[in-house]
């Protein structure tokens, strides 16, 4: 190979050259700069908006949602059936999740109900202030809260439990993934990100914390529990607001869920797959109401390693290398 010499009087092998100016890199960096300040816009554009869509729930039906809590927490303390026959189960006030949270909140269903929303509202708010802190204070987790701003104006706004289960998927671990499993049921899915990864510990350990979650249930609410398997229906996705691919064909939702699933299974080893995961157990309900991407927040920070697990050894790789490989 003949080397031709530059005007520094340097020598470098025919072909390896740097590139002429104004070629590909130049046009690539202006186009990367230019995608930044478009997601930067689109996340102002989102906080505003969702700040509006605060406003709008906190001034039309403030905190809404904390009344079906209210109810079954209540209903249980008057030994009344937590989930009623012949229930609108469209109907804000319908108490849809599993037993766990209404037996959590039965001692504050005494309190007046102004009482009882206004609390449940400091937990939903300090659910969503340790959620960011959970993430971390950088330029991505901004991003995100400013991009989801609708979901999660909404969300706060009518006191909705995706918050604090965001917090729990946020955390990671098999009892806060089983948890937040008890408080809506698609959460269970992040355990693909731990099957993909080999990490069979931490699934057998999440397992392990639903079936504890489920007996005290059981031990405590016998009748709830039973009858929540009973309360189960597809028929929730009907009448509402659904953006789920549900809403357009059962067989397309399946087809798609499926298709998540396998795909969140393959990338569980790459950098992407706690995103996936999360992305997976987010958009998998037949019942995705607007409010509920805020789960989508939980996939800005990948969770520490279960306790006695560390972290993957996955290739990290150099700085100079992914600078030169992005330039070819």
């Amino acid at each position: 190979m003949t080397a031709q010499p530059t005007p520094g009087g340097v020598y470098i092998p025919r072909g390896k050259g740097p590139p002429p100016a104004g070629e590909p890199i130049g046009r690539r960096r202006a186009a990367l700069q230019l995608g930044r300040l478009a997601v930067f816009a689109l996340a102002v554009i989102g906080g505003l908006l969702g700040l509006g869509v605060l406003w709008i729930h906190v001034t039309s039906d403030p905190l809404i949602d904390s009344r079906a809590y209210f109810e079954a927490a209540r209903r249980l303390n008057d030994g009344v059936a937590l989930y009623p026959e012949g229930a609108d189960s469209t109907a804000a006030t319908f108490y849809r999740y599993p037993p766990l949270l209404a037996i959590l909140l039965r001692p504050f269903a005494n309190l007046p109900y102004h009482v009882f929303a206004i609390g449940w509202e400091v937990v939903v708010v300090a659910s969503f202030v340790a959620l960011l802190r959970r993430l971390g204070a950088t330029r991505r987790t901004f991003l995100a809260v400013g991009l989801l701003g609708v979901p999660i104006g909404w969300a706060l706004g009518i006191a909705q439990a995706h918050v604090p289960m965001t917090l729990l998927m946020a955390i990671g671990q098999p009892w806060s993934i089983a948890l937040a499993t008890n408080i809506k049921l698609f959460p269970v899915l992040v355990a693909v990100w731990w099957v993909g990864r080999a990490r069979f510990q931490a699934a057998g350990a999440l397992a392990g914390w639903l079936i504890l979650l489920a007996g005290l249930q059981w031990l405590i609410e016998p009748d709830a529990s039973t009858a929540y398997l009973g309360a189960l229906s597809l028929e929730q996705a009907a009448g509402v607001r659904n953006i789920s691919p549900f809403a357009i064909s059962p067989i397309l939702w399946a087809a798609l869920a499926v298709a998540g699933a396998i795909g969140a299974l393959f990338l569980a080893p790459t950098r992407w797959g706690w995103a996936a995961a999360v992305a997976l157990a987010t958009l998998a309900s037949p019942r995705l109401l607007l409010y509920m991407l805020t789960g989508l927040l939980a996939a800005v920070r990948e969770p520490d390693p279960p306790r006695g697990e560390g972290r993957d050894d996955l290739p990290t790789p150099d700085a100079a290398e992914v600078y030169v490989s992005s330039a070819r």
